[in-house]
């Protein structure tokens, strides 16, 4: 609202004050519920995730060394070839 001397009186400088202070308010409030909500998204925990080898893979040290040792038996004659496949079958299956 302009006086007739073309400035504003102190009702229209109110009226634009309480505007501009209302979309700061506005603007601000929005801008702290997403960025809150971008860092729930952001910072959120991980799900446990449970990690099985896949068939068919790279042997562990304790497997390798079982099936090192029933060779060794085998080859000692300790074992016969049928037992020592029946071995190896159970420890690879």
């Amino acid at each position: 609202m302009l006086r007739r001397g073309g400035r504003p009186g102190l009702i229209g400088l109110a009226a634009r004050t309480a505007v501009v202070a209302g979309t700061a308010n506005a603007v601000s409030s929005r801008q702290a519920r997403w960025g809150a909500e971008r860092s729930a998204q952001t910072y959120a925990p991980m799900p446990e995730q449970s990690y099985a080898p896949p068939r068919g893979a790279a042997p562990t040290a304790d497997l390798t060394s079982e099936l090192g040792r029933l060779a060794d038996l085998r080859s000692q004659g300790l074992l016969t070839d049928d037992e020592f496949a029946a071995a190896k079958a159970k420890l690879l299956g």
